[in-house]
């Protein structure tokens, strides 16, 4: 949903009640939708088991599905492959494995370790050279292995192409089902794959604008659960929860500060005007930041804290601009490609900017180049949105509508991989990628 057709369906979502029974979350599946013309080769040989204190989970599997979901592996699999199944570099006869077409091979064990913990040990050898690249150990939980396995595919990403990995971050978004005016709203984090789903909030009443705290700790949202927008922050641990927004008129599109001490916002006031407003959550100063008859919305920070990116339609139609926090500060606008470019997100360089940007006649998801002001479009749908940069910035997550129900799906900054999570039932939307853990 485009900018202004969000703040429309904000304003009419004030008044909607949902039915009372909350179904089940529903289940996000892979489709890998595109990837780049020579990929990578690489085996994951299964790893030995800690049976059955692993709880059956097969570490190999989530990690070929890590690697082949980013659309820059080719998973070696098949009867091609050597019949051997090693689980130690030292046991890898890298000869065989190069015949077998496999540029890496990665082997490993799960084991049980003192205080009922597991221990994930894996190697990845170059087959081309016979060179151990890396061997490394995690050590946790028997429910944190998911997450450990992730950490294995995060430290092979980046061994092998250079770029950290982002498989052990999560994503939040909002899951919907039933029609309307009977739909019914849950927030959710999940791993980035969408799996180990966690229901942070379930509501008979919208759930819009999920976004995360720096430290991956808390999320912000706005919830219309005494019928009227309110903006929440909800420490995900424990559930903990409260209301830091609830003025008179519009409360929306939260966005954290890079400390974590502040929020910007979207305020609409008694006469229903959005400005952009940043909330000191210490105090709960309250601090305007533009004053303008237009539309202002979708803040977004940079970096440093000293500057927001926001949407204005102050030129006659939706543009980002960038204005600094201070009073007195001007507005200046930042994209002229096109007549609509709206819900502006930084990439963690700050080199680029992500938007929905009208192609063709098509919302569709783009990045600008900040110093060259080029833009590049990534997404190919018809109405994308909600745009989220990943936080090792080499990839983007967004909703997109297919067949009338809304999906998640991701793409490559250089729009040459990508893959689409969909829902068994329902739909997802408003994805928001969470930082790289502390």
């Amino acid at each position: 949903m485009t900018a202004f057709c969000a703040l429309r369906r904000f304003l009419l979502l004030a008044g909607l009640a949902m039915a009372a029974v909350m179904p089940a979350h529903a289940q996000l599946k892979i489709e890998i939708t595109s990837g780049v013309t020579d990929p990578v080769p690489i085996a994951v040989v299964p790893f030995a088991r800690a049976v059955p204190a692993d709880g059956g989970l097969d570490v190999a599997q989530v990690i070929q599905h890590d690697l082949a979901g980013s659309g820059r592996f080719r998973i070696m699999s098949g009867q091609r492959l050597p019949a051997a199944t090693p689980t130690r570099a030292d046991d890898v006869v890298a000869a065989d494995w190069k015949a077998a077409g496999a540029d890496y091979v990665v082997v490993g064990r799960i084991t049980s370790v003192d205080n009922g913990q597991l221990a994930l040990d894996f190697d990845l050898v170059n087959s081309l050279t016979g060179q151990r690249v890396v061997t490394q150990r995690f050590i946790g939980a028997t429910n944190a292995l998911r997450n450990a396995a992730h950490k294995a595919s995060d430290v092979i990403y980046e061994k092998i192409l250079g770029i950290r990995g982002a498989f052990a971050t999560r994503i939040a978004y909002v899951a919907v089902a039933g029609e309307p005016p009977a739909q019914t709203y849950q927030l959710v984090v999940a791993d980035s794959d969408g799996e180990n789903q966690r229901l942070i909030l379930q509501s008979r009443f919208p759930l819009m604008s999920p976004a995360w705290s720096p430290d991956g700790q808390w999320i912000a949202y706005v919830s219309f659960e005494n019928k009227r927008s309110a903006v929440y922050v909800q420490l995900v641990r424990t559930g903990e929860r409260r209301q830091v927004s609830a003025r008179v008129g519009i409360n929306g599109a939260p966005a954290w500060s890079p400390d974590g001490k502040k929020l910007a916002l979207t305020l609409g006031g008694s006469n229903g005007n959005p400005d952009i407003y940043v909330l000191d959550l210490g105090t709960q100063n309250l601090t305007r930041i533009t004053d303008d008859p237009a539309v202002d919305t979708e803040p977004a920070w940079t970096a440093d804290g000293r500057s927001l990116y926001f949407t204005s339609d102050r030129a006659g139609g939706p543009q980002i601009y960038r204005i600094g926090v201070n009073p007195g500060d001007r507005p200046k606008r930042i994209t002229f490609n096109g007549n609509y470019n709206a819900r502006p997100r930084l990439s963690p360089d700050g080199a680029q900017l992500a938007m929905v940007t009208l192609d063709g006649g098509n919302y569709r998801i783009a990045v600008q180049d900040l110093a060259s002001g080029s833009v590049r479009v990534l997404s190919h749908g018809h109405l994308d949105e909600s745009p989220s940069f990943a936080p090792n910035g080499a990839m983007l997550m967004y909703s997109e509508h297919e067949g009338g129900r809304g999906s998640l799906a991701t793409v490559s900054v250089d729009g040459l991989t990508g893959l689409r999570l969909k829902a068994d039932q329902g739909e997802v939307r408003e994805p928001a990628w969470g930082p790289f853990a502390p």
